[in-house]
């Protein structure tokens, strides 16, 4: 949901006015088309605000032949950015549930994770919220969110730590409370 009281040609002159405390001039050859470049990029880096992720859980498929264990889609590539710095956060989500009735497509589950990513966030905030979303949507026996990221405001400035990564989980139900369950998801997880 972007503000629409913010233009395109105002979002360009942020970023010109940025250039221009950098040190830098906007005006010349190099500089021209950035402004309006990084105003685009930015559209499509937050199009989490766009729509509701929870939307694409909405599409179940009930035919499962039976089918009655874990399902866990893993390495789950994404960027989001620091809500604090606004730099990059790029990391890998592991999302899982044990279904009840029904199942949803596995596209489905990595655009759940790219929706609540492509937004300023916290990784603890964002893991959270998957797992709040499939849970509340699919009613599943249980969920589990395990998400590893990288994140540039720690390892390009401030304590410049490279390579350092945050791990977060959210488990939810038979995932969190049946020690056999969150052993199994873990494993798969981590295999």
């Amino acid at each position: 949901m972007t503000d629409a009281t913010v233009s395109q040609a105002e979002a360009e002159a942020a970023v010109r006015t940025l250039l221009r405390w950098a040190g830098d001039d906007p005006d010349r050859e190099g500089l021209l088309e950035t402004p309006a470049r990084v105003a685009r990029s930015y559209r499509e880096l937050f199009a989490g605000y766009e729509g509701d992720p929870r939307a694409y859980l909405e599409k179940t498929f009930e035919e499962v032949g039976g089918y009655d264990e874990l399902v866990v889609l893993k390495d789950i590539r994404f960027v989001s950015f620091c809500e604090h710095h606004m730099l990059p956060v790029v990391g890998r989500a592991h999302v899982g549930y044990l279904p009840t009735d029904r199942v949803v497509g596995i596209s489905k589950l990595a655009r759940v994770v790219h929706g609540f990513a492509r937004r300023l966030q916290i990784q603890e905030k964002m893991t959270s919220e998957i797992a709040t979303a499939i849970h509340e949507v699919l009613r599943p026996q249980g969920v589990g969110v395990v998400v590893e990221a990288e994140h540039s405001c720690m390892t390009l400035r401030g304590v410049n730590t490279a390579g350092a990564s945050l791990s977060t989980s959210c488990l939810m139900g038979v995932i969190r409370d049946d020690p056999r369950t969150r052993e199994e998801f873990l494993r798969l997880v981590r295999g």
